[in-house]
């Protein structure tokens, strides 16, 4: 059920359930942190791997003292620039997180989010929430209420309604090796804007074995549809006429054959805008019984940069 009252919400998490929730980056699967049932309960509606961590939300920064420890100086730089906000830090864990959030690492993925429901839902929690995008695991992630309600349907009592989010993509992952930031995934923060804070990050985005955060599976974030990327969408369209086709376009394209659904993502050529509305526009798509979809490569530079690593791991088989 869609509901934008938070007693209800709060009196389900308070009996270790489990409920949808509203963030400023992508709709999250939300139950207490603390509690290893509840947390086995996301792990099994999201059909998710075991070695695959979760990311715990908290209500403010003041609260990373009680879920991580030895926290590196330049933690403490990022969150006070991007906090709360699209940003997760790994981080060592305290004890009273279980092993079965972090996927048996020693480290923790935590963050504030940007939502005022949320954060409000926070505040007037005893407990963290561990919090993975609210899809089955490696389809498209929700940005609307009505994408969970639609994946989850009789097996969620709540889905908290907090509007479109505003990002639209899953917040950026940095983690540490010492004090040095290394990043673990692209995000709705640009690795450019991290590296105005806390210099040089390294990059390892990839690791299907042991995953040190969410989101570096080769395979993620897939539609049912067969995915094609392109550099040229209108060659590609031709070549593939006898076919029922979509078409995901950063900026319009005019097109001859005028049967072609299209989902144009920023009509400006805006990056920001176009990643608001690069997982509704795929969610578009994929109901329309389409034999392929094509998409665009983006401009490899700010949230390009994450599109793109999206749409990688979409069309990988």
């Amino acid at each position: 059920m869609i509901t934008t009252d938070l007693k209800p919400v709060i009196e389900t998490l308070n009996n270790d359930d489990v409920v949808g929730i509203p963030t400023e980056t992508v709709y999250g699967l939300a139950g207490n942190a603390y509690k290893e049932s509840t947390v086995e309960k996301i792990f099994n509606l999201k059909k998710r791997p075991a070695f695959n961590p979760l990311i715990v939300h908290i209500a403010s920064p003041e609260f990373l003292t009680q879920v991580a420890t030895d926290i590196p100086s330049n933690a403490h730089l990022l969150a006070e620039a991007f906090w709360p906000g699209p940003l997760t830090l790994v981080l060592n864990k305290k004890n009273q997180i279980p092993d079965r959030v972090t996927a048996g690492k020693p480290t923790v993925a935590v963050r504030v989010p940007n939502h005022p429901l949320t954060l409000e839902l926070l505040s007037k929690l005893a407990f963290p929430l561990a919090a993975p995008s609210a899809n089955p695991f490696g389809s498209i992630s929700p940005t609307t209420a009505a994408h969970v309600q639609g994946y989850f349907k009789g097996d969620l009592k709540f889905v908290l309604e907090g509007g479109p989010c505003l990002r639209g993509l899953e917040s950026t992952i940095v983690g540490f090796d010492g004090n040095q930031p290394v990043l673990y995934r692209h995000g709705a923060l640009a690795l450019e804007e991290i590296e105005k804070v806390v210099g040089k990050v390294s990059v390892k985005t990839k690791n299907d074995e042991s995953p040190n955060a969410p989101g570096m599976l080769s395979r993620h974030y897939a539609p049912k549809t067969a995915t094609l990327l392109s550099k040229n969408p209108v060659k590609t369209l031709s070549k593939h006429s006898n076919k029922k086709v979509g078409l995901l376009s950063f900026q319009k394209i005019e097109l001859s054959n005028g049967k072609i659904h299209q989902e144009v993502l920023s009509a400006e050529g805006s990056l920001e805008e176009a990643a608001k509305n690069l997982y509704a526009a795929l969610h578009r798509l994929d109901q329309r019984d389409l034999d392929l979809i094509i998409a665009p490569y983006f401009p490899d530079y700010g949230l390009g940069k994450t599109m793109n690593d999206r749409m990688q791991r979409a069309i990988q088989k």
